[in-house]
């Protein structure tokens, strides 16, 4: 049987292997697209920061994160991820839950929603929590008098941070749960197993790496945002600078290489992001073909 199952899948290999071959000249011609695209805007660019930055020697390089500003900065982008992360990552795991495993008014509406970040610009997403918490905003006079402050500090940007980012989780998830059904966990209900129970042992290991996926997506984002954060932190230095704004300052500075420097602390984060989202879909993909050859041999058997 093991073998007749082998024989199919090696037969739907090559089936599709010819359905999809076409001429040398195109193949190649299309990879060279992609490698002169990949070239131009990610390679080349990446080594110019690098290069920008080691320009005067590793020493200067270095001491670019020494500086409080700088130090600051950083722990306050750490922070702000630190705080955004795990309430989209509760957030976006309500939303797809209830989204592909419940059917109730008002369900794509929803989705609508939660795509909303990725329509709308940073700066206006900024500006809207200037509506709201500004000192001429709508709560601003409110939070003024019971002294409490929003905006030009640490909660505004962890604030437009968690707007920006929320969709990342969510979006990974909905698609996912959608397409596993709910089979698994109505057999789970059946045996006896409650919500909770349900949750940990079926639905959370079937969705781990698309989980994974989203956090790494939303982590970099929450790092790397500039438009949004930009309008509500008031760019005070030492207090309510990200490294993005960091950057920005020693540019207008002319101080070249320490933002080139602080730059590419953000240009090694993408590429950890790229490893790691690389990392996860092969893992993703493996599980999903062991899972297919499973079902394969169990309908053979």
């Amino acid at each position: 049987m093991a073998g007749t199952v082998a024989l199919s899948v090696a037969a739907t290999s090559i089936t599709r292997t010819r359905a999809t071959t076409e001429p040398a000249l195109v193949r190649w011609t299309l990879i060279g697209v992609v490698l002169v695209f990949l070239g131009l805007f990610l390679a080349v660019p990446l080594a110019a920061v690098f290069s920008e930055a080691l320009g005067k020697g590793v020493a200067a390089y270095f001491a670019a994160f020494r500086e409080p500003d700088a130090l600051a900065a950083i722990r306050l982008t750490l922070l702000t991820a630190a705080i955004a992360v795990p309430v989209n990552l509760l957030f976006g795991v309500a939303a797809a839950w209830a989204i592909a495993k419940f059917e109730f008014v008002g369900k794509n509406l929803l989705i609508t929603l939660i795509d909303l970040p990725f329509s709308v610009s940073p700066v206006v997403s900024g500006l809207i929590y200037v509506l709201l918490f500004g000192l001429q905003g709508w709560l601003g006079p409110w939070l003024a008098e019971h002294d409490i402050k929003i905006i030009f500090a640490v909660p505004g940007i962890v604030l437009a941070t968690i707007f920006v980012t929320f969709p990342f989780v969510a979006r990974e998830l909905i698609p996912l749960m959608q397409a596993q059904g709910t089979e698994e966990e109505e057999a789970a209900r059946v045996l006896g197993a409650g919500g909770w129970q349900t949750f940990w042992r079926i639905t959370l290991p079937n969705i781990k790496w698309g989980l994974l996926y989203g956090v790494i997506l939303c982590n970099a984002r929450a790092m790397g945002e500039f438009g949004a954060v930009s309008v509500v932190s008031g760019h005070v230095r030492g207090l309510t600078n990200t490294v993005p704004l960091h950057v920005e300052i020693l540019y207008n500075e002319y101080n070249s290489t320490a933002a080139f420097a602080v730059a590419s602390l953000l240009a090694m984060l993408a590429l950890v992001t790229l490893a790691a989202k690389s990392i996860v879909e092969w893992k993703s993909q493996r599980q999903m073909a062991a899972g297919k050859r499973t079902a394969a041999e169990g309908k053979v058997r």
